[in-house]
């Protein structure tokens, strides 16, 4: 078993290789650390989380400059998108939900459970498994209004689609509780990812369960990033 100056080496360098693109995948980088670092094998429940990690990882990309702060937000010209995804998920592991509407606990535990119900219903659609994914990542930035937040942080990181879905998903839970207007749900019909909005807030209410397992977030954006390389081909 590391001991708490181990770990801090092992997220670090586990930290290095993600940035350095020598890894994609965060628990392969921590592994990767470890046998790096350790004698002996060691168990994954003694490795760092991946929000230690990141830790490292932000500071270390782009010299230091990419954070969360809007001030100080990465460019998305050059900077890795899946690596500000990643600095996005990691604070919902802290967010803890009303435990009346959201059971599961955790605002990461509960992207996480969408992402993979999105992923069995659209397996192949990068637009619709980001906004699975991301749709709640504003409420580690402002929980008064995460939609607004959330869209403020992936700007220029998400394609338009992602976008517009992320910002209605809350309608889709208007429509299925029939209070959304007539007129709203019109101009909403009228888009072409209509079923695929539909369709998230379906993922988005039947993600809330106790026990499910669920990839975490590196596993996550390790898949939509095979689905990105192989629409570039």
């Amino acid at each position: 078993m590391p001991n708490e100056r181990q770990r801090r080496q092992i997220a670090a360098e586990a930290a290095r290789l993600l940035v350095t693109h020598t890894e994609t995948d965060y628990t392969q980088a921590k592994l990767a650390a470890a046998r790096q670092l350790c004698q002996g094998p060691v168990r994954s429940e003694d490795l760092p989380t991946n929000a230690e990690v990141l830790a490292h990882a932000e500071a270390l990309a782009d010299g230091g400059a990419a954070s969360l702060d809007a001030l100080h937000r990465p460019d998305a010209a050059t900077f890795d998108r899946f690596h500000f995804y990643a600095m996005l998920l990691a604070p919902l592991e802290q967010v803890v939900q009303d435990a009346k509407s959201h059971p599961e606990g955790d605002a990461l535990y509960h992207s996480l459970q969408v992402f993979e119900l999105a992923r069995q219903q659209l397996p192949y659609d990068e637009d619709f498994l980001l906004a699975a994914l991301l749709h709640d990542v504003g409420k580690a930035i402002d929980p008064r209004d995460h939609v607004a937040a959330g869209l403020a942080a992936l700007d220029g990181f998400v394609s338009e689609r992602t976008a517009w879905l992320i910002e209605h998903h809350p309608d889709a839970t208007a429509i299925r509780r029939g209070t959304l207007g007539h007129r709203a749900r019109k101009r909403l019909e009228a888009n072409e990812s209509f079923d695929e909005l539909v369709l998230l807030g379906q993922c988005d209410r039947e993600g809330r369960q106790c026990g499910v397992q669920v990839p975490d977030f590196g596993e996550a954006l390790q898949y939509v990033r095979g689905l990105d390389e192989a629409h570039g081909e």
